[in-house]
């Protein structure tokens, strides 16, 4: 009998993940407290933000599309379509300082989702061309 096995890497500490996912600068209290007794979330509870760029965005509320995709095509070409959207909405909502902002989180969230894996096995490219051209599409309906 022959038993093999790959070596993994340790999974990331908590700071780790938590430093990757959070914007700098952002503070997590020590511990989270809630009633007891639980309740119901209040009417309008966005407003407690006090920004006026997520007033905007809620009060656009976009129309979600239900119907379904009859195709990978179809449903690439509507996802492009809801990004241009929402940057055409930011360009009227947002500073640019904002809307550049949104931009590189997108590119970068799409990076991170292509580089999840290895394509081709250990040493392969973490990206494949599919993935680099789908980052480029995406790249460009942000504008």
């Amino acid at each position: 009998m022959v038993v093999a096995g790959c070596a993994l890497a340790p999974p990331p500490q908590h700071r780790d993940v938590v430093n990757e996912a959070l914007p700098k600068g952002t503070s997590i209290p020590p511990s989270w407290k809630a009633d007891a007794n639980g309740g119901s979330v209040a009417d309008n509870w966005l407003a407690s933000f006090n920004d006026p760029l997520l007033d905007a965005i809620v009060a656009a509320k976009p129309e979600i599309d239900h119907k379904h995709a009859h195709s990978p095509e179809e449903l690439k070409q509507t996802s492009l379509t809801h990004l241009r959207d929402a940057v055409a909405l930011l360009q009227t909502k947002a500073t640019p300082q904002e809307l550049d902002e949104y931009k590189r989180f997108v590119v970068n969230l799409a990076n991170r989702v292509a580089s999840a894996h290895r394509e081709h096995g250990r040493g392969g490219d973490p990206v494949s061309d599919t993935e680099k051209a789908a980052i480029a599409e995406i790249t460009e309906a942000l504008g």
